[in-house]
C-alpha cells in the first residue's frame, strides 16, 4: 500500500489543537503550548479542558472536535491515554483529508485510521510531551511539517539478528495496535517496518500482546522490526528486562530488528513519519528514512 504524502506546513499557519483521548496536566499543556505558538497559530475551545472520567470529555465532544479539526491542515493531539477506540467506530474513512495528524501513544489508532485512508502522519511528541523536549527534537518536528526531506536517521543501542529492512513505517504503541486485530482499523501491516513502543507495560504483558501479534499472523508480513522505548516496563526484582522477553519472541522470526531507538515514553521522543518508507539496518543499528511527511 502506497501512503500520500500531506501539504507541507506554513510558519504561522492555523493549527487544530484536539483531545481525542484522555484528560491532561494543563501546566504542561500549556508549556507545550507556548513550543507550538512559536511557530505557528494553535486553535483549540474551552472543551478541550473537560474531563469525564479517564476521558477528555464525552464520546459526542471528542468527536465534534476531532471533526472540526478535519478543516485545518494540522491536528496536534494534547495527549494520549486512552479514548480513541471509542470514536473509531463513528468515522469514514470519506472524511478524512490530508492533512498532518501529529500525536502519539493513543493517538496510534488515530494513525492506524490516517494510513488506511491512504495518508502519512506523524509519530511524534503530543503537546503535554512536546514543552519538556529539546529544542532540537522540537525543530526536527518542525522542519518536517514544512519541509519534504526526510528526517536524518536515528541510532538504535542495539540490534537483533542481521540484515536490512526497507518499506513503510507503521505502528506505533504496543497496547494499542493489538486492540485493534480483528477489527476494520487495523492496519495493512505487509511489507512494513513495524515500529513498537510501550510505557508501564510489565514484560509478561509485553509478552502477550507480542504473542497477540504474532497469533493473528501480521508479523509473517512484516519486513522488520523498530523497537523504541519500553518505558517503566520492568519487572521490579526480576533478573530480566522487557527487552530480554520481546528479544526472546523476535529472534526466531528471522527478521531484522533494531533496539533502543529513541522513541515513545521516554525523556526523548524522535519525530517519525508513519507510512513513509525507511531502511532499518542492523549493522549500523540504524532507522533510516527515505521519505518525509510532506509533498
Amino acid at each position: 500500500m502506497l501512503f500520500r504524502p500531506v501539504p507541507k506546513l506554513k510558519r504561522g499557519a492555523e493549527v487544530a489543537v484536539i483531545a481525542p483521548a484522555g484528560p491532561f496536566d494543563k501546566a504542561s499543556f500549556d508549556k507545550g503550548l507556548e513550543r507550538l505558538a512559536e511557530r505557528y497559530q494553535p486553535q483549540f475551545t474551552p472543551g478541550i479542558f473537560s474531563s469525564h472520567r479517564y476521558l477528555a470529555g464525552d464520546d459526542a465532544r471528542r468527536l465534534a472536535e476531532l471533526r472540526a479539526a478535519f478543516a485545518q491542515p494540522a491536528v496536534f493531539c494534547a495527549r494520549g491515554g486512552y479514548g480513541v477506540h471509542r470514536l473509531l467506530p463513528s468515522l469514514e474513512l470519506s472524511e478524512l483529508k490530508p492533512q498532518a495528524l501529529i500525536g502519539f501513544s493513543d493517538i496510534t489508532a488515530l494513525h492506524a485510521v490516517y494510513g488506511l485512508a491512504g495518508f502519512r502522519s506523524l509519530h511524534a511528541p503530543v503537546l503535554t510531551q512536546l514543552g519538556k523536549q529539546a529544542p532540537e527534537i522540537v525543530e526536527r518536528l518542525f522542519r518536517l511539517l514544512e519541509s519534504n526531506a526526510p528526517a536524518e536517521p536515528l541510532k538504535g543501542q542495539g540490534a537483533i539478528g542481521h540484515g536490512t529492512a526497507e518499506g513503510p513505517l507503521l505502528g506505533g504503541n504496543l497496547s494499542v495496535l493489538t486492540r485493534l486485530i480483528g477489527t476494520p482499523f487495523m492496519p495493512r501491516l505487509d511489507g512494513c517496518v513495524l515500529l513498537l513502543e510501550d510505557v508501564g507495560e510489565r514484560p509478561y504483558r509485553l509478552d502477550r500482546m507480542f504473542m497477540h501479534l504474532k497469533l493473528s499472523g501480521v508479523l509473517e508480513r512484516v519486513k522488520g522490526f523498530a523497537l523504541g522505548e519500553l518505558t517503566g516496563c520492568e519487572e521490579k526484582g526480576a533478573n530480566y528486562g522487557p527487552l530480554d522477553v520481546l528479544s526472546e519472541l523476535i529472534a526466531p522470526l528471522g527478521k531484522p530488528c533494531v533496539f533502543g531507538l529513541p522513541i515513545g515514553h521516554g525523556e526523548v521522543n524522535e519525530p517519525v513519519v508513519l507510512g513513509a518508507r525507511v531502511r532499518l539496518d542492523t549493522a549500523t543499528r540504524t532507522l533510516e528514512s527515505l521519505e518525509g511527511l510532506t509533498e
